[in-house]
């Protein structure tokens, strides 16, 4: 609530008989019934599992109809059994219209509703001005259907949310559905991108929902004769096929897949492909020079996240020297989370960008 200084939040998200339950992903709502009649704060959360069941996270406010005034915290907890314990950590960002105003410290208690897929909060602040008090209602966009359906049938895919819009298309320009259920027939995989119009903020992004689409079976049929596709004329002598495009450009590269583990310039097994990739086109590019650049999300400290970026970076750098390139070729910088490509947080904000060096 837009009152105090800044938030310590404390819940308790109290869900017996959802024991195990993931409450990983994105909760949308607001607070409200603060005392102020007629006031709400819009409110996104953030949350994602780390190590040994610990969480973290990052909680966004604005005031309603003033998004001016807004507020971004990290968070962080441990989950035992049924119950969470999520504290602040720090402010990321604060912004204020009137200076006169300040944000709440308090507690919350959340109780988990699996078939809503909603958290109910009560909120006790200390007695700071006029803190007293608040309840939040959030709920998360989540698929209770069936992930894959039958070719060319009509289904009915069922989410939870509360005034949900569906879009074809990742920039919002396409609506096709509102509601919780949407009766259509697919004929191949296809991706909705799902919003909430339960009190929006600057903060929200789709939530991408697959559904896969198999063939529906039937009876074996006798195959028919095929022809054999016709012949491709080979290339004339001396004529190159065109090159690929080259990975490496003057403007930065997000490196696919080059991912580390949470906390870590560990990379991910799967990064290795792409690595192997830059090693090939530097090879080819005996001339190409290129700065690696490292990246943190925006939990944690940031001298930390800055140190952190910079070994990310150093760790693709002793990468490409194993492979024989010289070292004279690359220079490495870290950033830490100055500059996010995704909501805080987020797995791909931990990434590595390569750009060409020119003399």
């Amino acid at each position: 609530m837009f009152r105090a200084l800044y938030v310590s939040l404390l819940a308790v998200l109290l869900a017996s008989e959802v024991k195990g339950q993931s409450l990983a992903g994105v909760w949308q709502g607001a607070e409200s019934e603060t005392g102020q009649p007629g006031m709400a704060w819009p409110t996104v959360l953030r949350l994602q599992y780390g190590e040994s069941k610990t969480m973290f996270g990052v909680l966004y406010q604005e005031i309603l109809h003033d998004p001016g005034s807004s507020v971004s915290f990290q968070i962080q907890g441990t989950q035992a059994g049924t119950q969470l314990q999520i504290t602040e950590t720090r402010v990321l960002y604060q912004r204020f219209r009137d200076p006169d105003n300040y944000w709440c410290q308090g507690a919350v208690t959340f109780t988990y509703d699996a078939a809503e897929e909603k958290l109910t909060g009560r909120a006790t602040y200390r007695p700071v001005g006029t803190c007293d008090f608040g309840k939040f209602t959030l709920y998360r966009i989540k698929l209770k259907s069936a992930a894959t359906v039958p070719a060319g049938k009509p289904t009915t895919i069922h989410v939870t949310g509360r005034e949900v819009q569906w879009y074809a298309d990742a920039e919002l320009n396409q609506p096709v559905n509102r509601g919780g259920t949407f009766r259509t027939s697919l004929t191949k995989t296809t991706t909705f991108y799902l919003t909430q119009g339960y009190y929006p903020t600057s903060q929200q992004t789709p939530v991408a929902v697959t559904i896969q689409v198999v063939p529906p079976k039937s009876a074996p049929k006798t195959p028919l004769a095929v022809r054999p596709p016709a012949k491709q004329p080979a290339p004339a002598a001396g004529k190159k096929l065109p090159a690929a495009a080259p990975l490496v450009t003057t403007t930065p590269v997000v490196l696919p897949k080059v991912l580390f583990f949470l906390g870590t310039a560990e990379l991910l097994p799967a990064g290795e492909a792409s690595l192997h990739q830059l090693v090939r086109e530097l090879r080819a590019r005996p001339a190409l020079k290129i700065r690696v650049a490292g990246h943190t999300d925006q939990v944690g400290e940031d001298q930390k996240n800055l140190a952190l970026s910079e070994k990310r970076a150093a760790t693709v750098k002793a990468f490409l020297l194993r492979a024989g390139i010289d070292p004279a070729r690359i220079s490495t910088i870290g950033y830490g989370g100055a500059h996010p490509l995704f909501p805080s947080p987020d797995a791909r904000n931990r990434r590595v960008e390569v750009e060409e060096m020119r003399d």
